[in-house]
């Protein structure tokens, strides 16, 4: 590895371009009109994702019976082709695709792992746009991902099930373009046996009773990182919290654990106004909390509705991880890594929003807690390059402590009123697309005034850790 205690901005520049290219920038596998790549151009997950085509709506109408597991489900698919296609790819691991049809008329596919293939009767014209109808059914197998060690995907419970699908978990139940740069809006329209809830981004806009279920019509109409996609099957109770920054807050909870959760998620109109306040308004139509009956090791921001499990969010201390998945409606979720080694951009921004509650509501200041964090982080000699933790270090501690202290290393050298108008700039200038650590740097510099290639450079392109931010040398 390269120690770099100053770079020129061409060095830093070169940098980023290089492990940009090491990385598959483009997508682009030289199809050459014939057939979308079968991965997005992410070296961290080769096969994940899809080219040729960019999706622009989903319509999942699924049925589930959690006493054998057996989802069905039929995905209708809206895109636009951005090259001239023979064939495309979808991601889909396991399941059993019964018929796929494309505008209307019977396409031929097939399966090779977790890519189906298939082939229009006609060939799409780039800048079409055509309808692809996926009709599938089998038992979910959830993927298995070393950088979390936990089952990812659809995963079941006694009595229903819910979905958890950071980084690749989303092709294990649905059709997908599985990667985040490539977001989508959706309709979900989920039949249950009664007296079950399914519970969806967004907004629950429809529940149609049926022969002994009934059937939930949730919609998002703002774009949608495949792995932020969140269907849950329960015994669940839907508790209304009011409006915060003109957002309705609606929680979903097991509903053994309601009174708790309730409690657990109080706070949450609050950090709402508060986070509002200081980057912009919240970004989509609605926010709250899903909350299931089993302990789960971790919380996840998906979208409009973090998935927390018992223990994640009914323990002393959970205004922290109730914060952090907030933050990430922003950061994250409005503005997605548009490759996964800049995961930093999704959980470093969060880390920090956790030490901005922590202040707000009373405890240790930001600078306390940066320096809490630093102390323990230099003791562990964690040695993670930020600009590249690797695929089994995306949820890596260095992600996390090293990236928040980034954004307090920008703080410090910026000052305050500068800081907080970069994050503004950055969220209002990339609000519901996909970014990459230069965007983010592009806007620092470009607010601030300042050339920052010498902070970004030890904090995000080198092993060594940096002095604590402020320390005298």
């Amino acid at each position: 590895m390269i120690m770099m205690r100053r770079l020129s901005a061409a060095l830093v520049a070169l940098t980023l371009v290089l492990i940009t290219a090491a990385y598959g920038g483009s997508g682009d596998k030289g199809d050459k009109g014939k057939a979308g790549a079968p991965g997005i151009g992410d070296r961290y997950f080769p096969t994940l994702g899809n080219g040729g085509y960019d999706v622009e709506h989903y319509t999942l109408e699924l049925s589930y019976e959690p006493g054998d597991d057996v989802l069905a489900g039929t995905a209708t698919i809206e895109a636009e082709a951005t090259k001239a296609l023979k064939s495309f790819n979808l991601d889909l691991a396991g399941l059993e695709v019964e018929s796929v049809t494309v505008d209307g008329d019977e396409a031929e596919f097939e399966r090779d792992d977790a890519e189906l293939i298939v082939t229009p009767a006609e060939s799409l014209a780039k800048g079409g746009t055509f309808t692809t109808e996926v009709e599938y059914s089998g038992v979910p197998d959830p993927e298995s991902d070393p950088s979390l060690g936990i089952p990812l995907g659809w995963i079941p419970l006694d009595d229903g099930s819910y979905v958890l699908s950071e980084p690749n978990g989303a092709q294990t139940w649905y059709p997908v373009n599985d990667h985040p740069s490539d977001k989508a809006t959706y309709t979900f329209r989920i039949t249950v046996p009664d007296p079950l809830i399914a519970a969806a981004n967004g907004l629950l806009t429809e529940q149609v009773p049926g022969d002994g279920s009934t059937t939930y019509v949730w919609e998002s109409g703002d774009p949608i990182a495949s792995y932020l996609v969140e269907v849950a099957v329960g015994n669940f109770v839907i508790v209304e919290d009011g409006t915060a920054a003109g957002v309705p807050i609606r929680h979903v909870f097991a509903a053994d654990l309601a009174d708790e959760a309730t409690e657990a998620a109080a706070e949450t109109p609050e950090m709402v106004e508060f986070f509002s306040e200081e980057w912009g308004p919240y970004p989509f139509e609605a926010y709250g909390a899903l909350v299931v009956d089993t302990p789960l090791g971790v919380a996840l921001e998906t979208q409009t509705l973090s998935l927390f499990g018992s223990d994640t969010a009914l323990f002393a201390g959970s205004e922290a991880i109730f914060a952090h998945e907030l933050a990430h409606q922003w950061f994250g979720d409005a503005v997605s890594p548009e490759r996964w080694r800049d995961i930093w951009l999704n959980e470093g921004f969060a880390t920090y929003a956790e030490w901005m509650w922590k202040e707000h509501d009373g405890g240790e200041s930001i600078a306390e807690s940066a320096e809490d964090i630093y102390r323990g982080f230099e003791a562990s000699g964690d040695d993670t390059v930020l600009l590249d933790p690797g695929p089994d270090g995306l949820f890596g501690a260095a992600v996390y402590e090293r990236g928040g202290l980034t954004l307090y290393a920008l703080r410090v050298e910026v000052g305050d009123d500068v800081f907080t108008e970069i994050l503004r700039t950055y969220f209002e200038k990339f609000d519901n697309q996909s970014v990459t650590t230069a965007d983010f740097v592009d806007v620092a510099e470009d607010v601030s005034g300042k050339n920052l290639d010498e902070l970004f450079a030890a904090w995000l392109a080198q092993a060594e850790l940096p002095p604590f931010p402020g320390a005298s040398a």
